[in-house]
């Protein structure tokens, strides 16, 4: 039997109606409108797509986009300055730097420079920290959308068995903090886990975050377990012609799907969560801001 398909593109404009619905009532009961700033530093094209992405997507919900292009070469203190300019900002309720930064910056002294209560990606340390410890924090934003898609399939996943694959500091460890919050028991796998195939065939719950094109194959997939396929590879297609290429997550999705319960496809799962969370977050942010209660159903 054939596994049922978390369709993460529908689950994510669900997602961005409810952030509207939100923004519209504070809007209307408080004259607020949620600000969130980009910075993007250099010209890296995927960034710029994501950059672009991320504008239109906040001005379709009815919040503030503010976006600042800077040249790649500038300086670490020049870039500080505006950050700190963004924090003392009471327009600008989440501030985002796009990722990667230029070689010459440091990535986390720039992160760690964002007002904790702005940092809607959930990267700065006082945020780690309060989400390792159970304490309420900004949240990164693709493990926040794993685990809305979880708890939206399956109610409650409390005493599932979840493998996260992956220990990277953007998905892997939040994603198994959270897992922990919602009390699963909680394995994080990586490339040097002993008899890996055996640890995941365990799981209820298959967190994939490796960043290798369908390295899980079906056979490591316990029958009816949930696979959240977070990688986004881009491999050859010569079956579409020369130099054509396609998109594959870390699991093999034909084989994991005739196995799994429910899985998530590449593209269309995971990918369209993580601007929708980004939004959400900033909503959740401008409502701490201001002492206002947090939005049912957006936040971890």
């Amino acid at each position: 039997m054939a596994a049922e398909i978390i369709d993460g593109k529908a689950f994510a404009a669900k997602v961005r109606g409810q952030v509207a619905e939100h923004v519209a009532r504070l809007k209307a009961d408080h004259d607020l409108v949620p600000g969130l700033a980009v910075v993007l530093v250099g010209e890296d094209p995927a960034s710029q797509v994501y950059v672009r992405s991320k504008g239109k997507q906040t001005l379709e919900v009815g919040m503030k986009s503010v976006e600042h292009k800077l040249a790649v070469d500038t300086s670490e203190a020049d870039l500080l300055a505006l950050i700190d300019q963004l924090n003392r900002d009471d327009s600008i309720h989440g501030i985002l730097v796009q990722l990667p930064l230029p070689k010459h910056l440091d990535e986390d002294l720039v992160i760690n420079a964002i007002a904790p209560a702005k940092d809607v990606d959930g990267f700065h340390i006082s945020n780690v920290g309060l989400l390792g410890t159970g304490q309420k924090s900004m949240v990164p934003c693709t493990p926040l959308g794993c685990l809305m898609m979880l708890r939206d399939y399956h109610g409650s996943i409390s005493g599932m068995d979840a493998v996260v694959i992956g220990r990277s500091n953007i998905v892997g460890k939040p994603m198994a903090q959270l897992l922990l919050g919602d009390s699963c028991t909680v394995t994080i796998a990586h490339s040097r886990t002993k008899d890996l195939p055996e640890v995941v065939r365990r799981a209820d719950i298959v967190v994939a975050a490796v960043g290798r094109p369908e390295m899980v194959p079906g056979d490591w997939i316990k029958p009816g377990a949930t696979v959240i396929d977070v990688g986004i590879n881009r491999i050859d297609a010569p079956e579409k012609g020369a130099g054509k290429t396609r998109l594959v997550g870390d699991v093999h999705y034909e084989s994991a799907a005739a196995r799994a319960g429910a899985i998530t496809p590449v593209p269309g799962g995971v990918g369209p969560m993580t601007i929708a969370c980004l939004l959400a977050n900033t909503v959740t942010a401008c409502c701490r801001a201001n002492g206002i209660a947090e939005p049912e159903g957006l936040t971890a």
